[in-house]
């Protein structure tokens, strides 16, 4: 029998990226500080799809190292500090291996294809956490918003989290802020701009009121125009951040709505949350008055380091 009569689908391509992460902060102050412990969010969370390849972290001053797994699983570096000084710099270089399904055909259960529908008694447990809301439910404006999605989806379940996906990142203007901070959802709605912290948190807000199971991501954004001439993407060049949402049969699924991305190769986790306040990049503290610090520096490149392989 011919292939062109074969009922066979054909096998899915699938894309490898061999990636370097380089991320560099740089604090300033008055004069030397002593610093407090900080906890650094910098290592892949690996998966099947995303394997690290060798990291190395770096403090100036100097600081003792110490791995810890959150919550979650997360594998964070914990950073403590006996030497004082008006600078502190932290830098991380990674290189990962990230893989990704062109057009991937997810396994959703049945019983879950149509929407509305209920997890399993074995899995709410789990996750039901990750279903409460975390904003106040009195913010109708969040709740009707996401509920008019609903009718356009015209019950399929994954219809609709495609629409949410995609009016979020053609429907709203992208605003890359330094700022410490989440905009609430309902501020995002009503100023049509954001950062990507504060369109995921809009989408992560919208699906819960929807009963959807989601969690909060951050981690990197790898633009192909950085090492080729073409139109880039929203949120490189600093941390990103985006959403899994839980669907039976298919596990977490990540989308990131500032680029309107499914299950895209160019996202490389360092963490999974149920708040973004438990998923910040790099956190801690130093011994001084408020006036000491001066600000601070934050750099991220993302590049390839050999050609994609396609297979």
């Amino acid at each position: 029998m011919s292939d062109a009569h074969s009922t066979n689908p054909a096998p899915p391509t699938i894309s490898t990226h061999l990636l370097q992460v380089r991320h560099n902060t740089r604090y300033r102050y008055v004069r030397p500080v002593k610093f407090g412990v900080h906890h650094a969010m910098f290592r892949p969370h690996e998966t099947s799809d995303l394997q690290l390849a060798g990291i190395i972290i770096d403090a100036k001053p100097a600081a003792a190292l110490h791995w810890v797994h959150d919550v979650f699983s997360n594998s964070t570096t914990r950073l403590t500090f006996t030497e004082m000084s008006d600078t502190l710099e932290i830098s991380s270089t990674c290189n990962v291996i990230r893989s990704s399904i062109h057009n991937p055909d997810f396994p959703i259960s049945e019983t879950a294809r149509r929407y509305p529908f209920l997890y399993d008694n074995d899995q709410f447990p789990d996750l039901v956490a990750c279903i409460q809301p975390e904003y106040d439910h009195a913010e109708q404006e969040v709740k009707g918003w996401a509920q008019g999605f609903v009718k356009t989806a015209d019950a399929d379940t994954w219809a609709l989290l495609q629409t949410i996906n995609t009016t979020i990142h053609e429907g709203f203007e992208y605003r890359r802020r330094e700022e410490p901070g989440v905009q609430k959802p309902r501020e995002t709605i009503a100023l049509g701009h954001g950062s990507c912290r504060d369109f995921a948190v809009l989408m992560l807000e919208a699906v819960r009121q929807l009963g959807f199971a989601a969690r909060f991501v951050t981690g990197y954004l790898y633009d192909p125009a950085i090492d080729n001439a073409g139109d880039g993407l929203q949120g490189a060049g600093a941390t990103h951040a985006w959403v899994q949402i839980y669907l039976p049969g298919a596990g977490w699924i990540e989308f990131d709505p500032t680029n309107g991305l499914i299950a895209s190769g160019n996202l490389i986790r360092t963490g999974v949350a149920r708040t973004p306040s438990q998923a910040v990049p790099l956190q801690g503290s130093f011994d001084g008055a408020p006036e000491d610090f001066l600000g601070m520096d934050v750099e991220v490149v993302v590049t390839a380091l050999a050609p994609t392989l396609e297979g």
